[in-house]
């Protein structure tokens, strides 16, 4: 989906309402914007590192009881990344 918006005075830019839906982005939301090859691209960040800290020294402050399955680990991140997109 392509939009042509004017850049106001300020250097503020609206994005489309159409265009937010479907990025996820929302009022509130940290987005990305990043300049390269000439044009501006905007995407919604990520979570913040701070939470990958807590997250990680919460897993991994109990020792674990055998091995740990890396692939469930890495499965279980994947697809709270992806809940979060939603």
């Amino acid at each position: 989906m392509k939009s042509r918006m004017k850049v106001g005075t300020k250097g503020q830019v609206v994005i489309p309402k159409a265009v937010r839906d479907i990025a996820g982005i929302r009022e509130g939301t940290e987005v990305i914007i990043e300049a390269r090859d000439g044009a501006v691209y905007v995407r919604r960040a990520g979570p913040p590192v701070e939470r990958y800290v807590d997250y990680f020294a919460h897993t991994f402050a109990k020792k674990p009881r055998g091995g740990v399955d890396v692939r469930q680990l890495l499965l279980e991140e994947r697809l709270e990344r992806q809940s979060h997109l939603r």
